[in-house]
């Protein structure tokens, strides 16, 4: 078993926000909880989910005197590279990777000069690979089809997962952005909530073999890219992570253009509904938004949107 980061039902039991907690356990949830509960998420995106960050806001509610932990978390991971490398080219490509990651992260990358540097890709490829191994973030390779099995595409360029959102947001300094918004889809170009919600994702799952998915198609005539894809029963189900309108959800009806299914959930700033969609082409499809706090709780919404399709 591989422990995450906790997780935002943690974090809710955590800090003693009981009732808050018991709203979110509720499938479908009600209504009148959704103004607390997003509240409480958006401090859980500024903070993240490092238990001994989560345990310091939890006891003294001071966001000011998280900073000194933040600092030794980073520096303790910089310090342990020695433990993972072989010799010391090795140990400055691997700090730099650690150091660039936090930058990066949310983004697809390329190995060849990442972070700005003129380190090579197969360089850049084993200090990710051997951060891989020590769970220190991920690399999370496209899918190209919409039904099982899946098969990573790993000659097309991966997105980077770290860790946690927490240490990202610090490492990043986007703490006052997140401060002063309503819709974290707003903060560092909607990158920051999608990051938060693979990481949510990657926490419904202890299993060490666990890990996240993401479709794209590359043509010369257009690209599509939908944010994460999630098993269930016999389905990859899409995920969209975004505001707007339903009629701005191009990758999406792609996507759902070649699923042998109807199902997909966008994950916004915006209470839980279920709305009947036909793509340009003409497929039907029901998308099930659900705001932003329930990314932990997906594995309950999955049988109850299949069953409310069902009866559509």
């Amino acid at each position: 078993m591989v422990v995450r980061p906790v997780s935002f039902a943690e974090f809710l039991y955590a800090t003693k926000e009981d009732i808050a907690a018991e709203q979110l356990e509720l499938v479908p949830m009600n209504d009148f909880a959704f103004d607390r509960l997003l509240l409480l998420f958006n401090q859980y995106a500024l903070i993240g989910g490092m238990p001994e960050i989560v345990s310091e806001y939890a006891t003294n509610k001071d966001i000011t005197a998280l900073a000194r932990i933040y600092d030794a978390l980073l520096i303790s991971y910089l310090d342990d590279v020695e433990k993972y490398a072989t010799g010391n080219a090795e140990i400055q490509q691997i700090r730099h990777v650690i150091k660039a990651a936090f930058i990066e992260a949310g983004k697809r990358i390329k190995f060849e000069g990442f972070g700005g540097s003129n380190y090579k890709s197969r360089e850049m490829g084993e200090a990710f690979r051997t951060l891989e191994k020590a769970l220190i973030m991920h690399l999370v390779y496209p899918n190209t089809g919409a039904s099982l099995p899946l098969l990573p595409d790993k000659k097309k360029s991966p997105k980077l997962q770290v860790l946690d959102t927490g240490l990202l947001n610090y490492s990043a300094g986007l703490q006052l952005d997140i401060l002063g918004t309503k819709d974290l889809n707003n903060v560092h170009k909607g990158l920051i909530i999608e990051h938060l919600v693979g990481q949510e994702l990657l926490a419904t799952d202890f299993s060490s073999l666990h890990t996240l998915q993401f479709w794209v198609r590359e043509k010369n005539t257009s690209d599509a890219e939908v944010d994460f894809i999630v098993r269930y029963n016999g389905k990859l189900i899409p995920i969209e992570v975004k505001s707007g309108a339903t009629g701005k959800l191009k990758s999406l009806h792609m996507y759902m253009d070649m699923a042998p299914h109807k199902m997909a959930i966008r994950f916004c700033a915006a209470k839980l509904n279920i709305t009947k969609i036909i793509t340009p082409v003409g497929t039907e499809y029901f998308l099930l938004t659900l705001p932003y706090f329930l990314v932990c709780k997906i594995n309950e919404y999955l049988p109850w949107f299949e069953k409310e399709v069902e009866e559509m």
